[in-house]
């Protein structure tokens, strides 16, 4: 049955929807995706981002269910502080955040759209949240990451990112929060070790593409 599931019942709502203006831009990595979406009905995606209508509708349309996951807003908007250490670093609470953004009642899934999510989140949350979603993924499982390669310039700004039919995704300004890290070849293999492997999608702008395989 095609269906549209929240991540938790009576869940806060999470950022405001983008409302601003869509460029479009090839993704290696979407179309390498969405070939295995079209093949394989009755799998359990996670979107992580705002509210996307877009990727909803065309996800539940080819038979898939979706769940959300706004990680970078659910990251700055809740109470995960918890003061500093002694060299002034921030203190967060870790296992609070992963329970309240993963809370899906033990379900596995078999993709994510994980976008740039990582790019954005506090540091101390970015091995963590790979390790959830290893623990929270069938075998065999897919995530889609894009990656920064660069921490400056009009390409770093927070975007969502929104599915197409075709090979390409369409970019929208999202909230407004400060890129954290780019990421290199090595340090993006050394974050997912333990997957079973990879997958890399050159691209001609400042972004590169993954998918990890659970």
């Amino acid at each position: 049955m095609m269906r549209w599931l929240e991540k938790k019942q009576n869940a806060p709502t999470s950022g405001s929807a983008p409302s601003g203006p869509r460029f479009t831009r090839y993704s290696g990595g979407w179309s390498t995706l969405r070939k295995r979406l079209h093949s394989e009905p009755g799998l359990r995606v996670i979107d992580t981002g705002a509210t996307s209508p877009t990727n909803i509708n065309y996800l539940t349309s080819i038979g898939h269910s979706v769940y959300m996951a706004d990680l970078v807003h659910d990251a700055y908007s809740g109470d995960w502080q918890r003061g500093a250490d002694e060299d002034g670093n921030t203190i967060w609470d870790v296992d609070g955040f992963l329970d309240s953004s993963f809370n899906f009642s033990g379900k596995k899934f078999d993709i994510v759209l994980l976008w740039t999510t990582l790019d954005y989140l506090p540091e101390a949350l970015v091995a963590p949240v790979v390790n959830r979603l290893y623990d929270s993924m069938n075998p065999g499982g897919s995530v889609l990451a894009f990656f920064h390669t660069k921490t400056q310039g009009p390409m770093t700004e927070h975007n969502r990112f929104h599915v197409t039919p075709t090979d390409e995704v369409e970019v929208q300004p999202g909230e407004p929060h400060p890129i954290q890290r780019a990421f290199t070849n090595r340090s993006i293999e050394k974050l997912f070790t333990g997957w079973s492997g990879h997958r890399q999608f050159l691209a001609k702008d400042a972004l590169s593409e993954v998918i990890m395989t659970r």
